[in-house]
């Protein structure tokens, strides 16, 4: 199969040939059908996030058609009975489309996965990264850590959902249930959980990089009700922020603009440093929070909820050989919405 290869942080992607996977036992053999491209992946690559597995096929927002079901991965295999996950049996058949996330296995075992806090198991191992992912035409994942996905999106619609809707959507519920949100980076998760925050009857306060005119305006196209520079002030005090961009100078910016009792939360896997900062930026009964990861739950939960509101997700679509490029248009914020790599050569 074709693929896209990180050989070390740092270095562009290698196209190559390499052998097609084998799924084992409970995984399932996946014809990618489309990828979209993630900061987190950027992260990967750029040696941000230390000890990949190499060489690496990155990518975690995969789509994909199932071609063969390994060992105890076909209609019959089970889930862990923990509160994280429900007693359903998995039903992958050949033919049927899934959708594989950022979490790829997690031991079932610690007592974070037992009390439902999948998302921060020690063992964890992940899509993209200690796992090949879906920078190529096929690829293989756990059984139980794939979900069904709406009939009503098309693949490459689909495949931003998979991260930049599951981390944004689980980023809104740590945020609270105040009216006013504010969302620091407007790419692929922050142009999802806008609409979401929208459905749900929040108002929508957009910040992004300063003297970004067309971010701006796509902001507005969503509904937001303000639209900004990260250096600027929000019209009226926020009842959160949620910080896509991976800035630490943006947390004391965010706490600036929250009210008393407000929170921040970091979406991100990765930031810079945060600066020092006063107390009284703190003070108040403020709050500053993180988001790791996603639960399986997550995914269920917003896969069902985003047909309803409906989220629409706009891509820019690039083959598979120009993952490269895709990658440097969303280091330079050139991405409208997010990019999407289609590995069959539709686009």
């Amino acid at each position: 199969m074709r693929a896209m290869i990180l050989d070390a942080p740092g270095r562009p992607l290698r196209e190559a040939e390499i052998d097609r996977p084998e799924p084992g036992p409970g995984q399932v053999l996946l014809r990618v059908r489309a990828c979209a491209v993630c900061r987190t992946d950027l992260h990967v690559i750029d040696g941000d996030l230390p000890g990949p597995k190499l060489p690496l096929v990155p990518g975690h927002e995969i789509v994909g058609t199932v071609i063969e079901a390994g060992p105890e991965a076909g209609p019959t295999v089970g889930r862990e009975a923990t509160p994280a996950a429900d007693q359903e049996a998995v039903r992958w058949s050949t033919g049927q489309r899934v959708g594989v996330p950022w979490l790829g296995w997690t031991c079932g075992l610690c007592a974070d996965c037992r009390a439902g806090r999948e998302n921060l198991c020690d063992r964890a191992r992940f899509t993209g990264y200690q796992i090949d992912g879906g920078y190529a035409q096929y690829a293989v994942a756990e059984a139980r850590y794939c979900f069904a996905l709406p009939e009503a999106y098309e693949d490459r619609h689909a495949a931003p959902l998979l991260c930049a809707g599951l981390i944004g959507f689980r980023a809104l519920r740590a945020a609270g249930v105040g009216e006013r949100v504010g969302l620091y980076g407007f790419g692929a998760a922050a142009h999802i959980v806008a609409q979401v925050a929208r459905h749900q009857g929040r108002r929508v306060f957009a910040f992004t990089r300063p003297g970004d005119d067309a971010g701006r305006r796509f902001a507005m196209d969503l509904g937001a009700a303000w639209a900004g520079g990260s250096d600027e002030a929000p019209p009226e005090p926020l009842d959160a922020a949620i910080l896509f961009a991976p800035v630490g100078a943006l947390v004391p910016a965010a706490l600036r603009a929250v009210r008393k009792g407000g929170t921040v939360v970091c979406a991100g896997i990765h930031m810079s440093d945060l600066p020092s900062f006063p107390y009284a930026l703190l003070w108040g009964e403020r709050v500053v929070r993180s988001v790791a990861n996603l639960t399986r739950r997550d995914g269920e939960e917003f896969l069902r909820l985003a047909p309803r509101v409906p989220v629409r997700t706009e891509v820019e679509v690039y083959p598979l050989a120009r993952a490269n490029e895709a990658l440097q248009a969303l280091r330079d914020g050139r991405v409208r919405g997010a990019a999407v790599l289609a590995p069959s050569g539709e686009t």
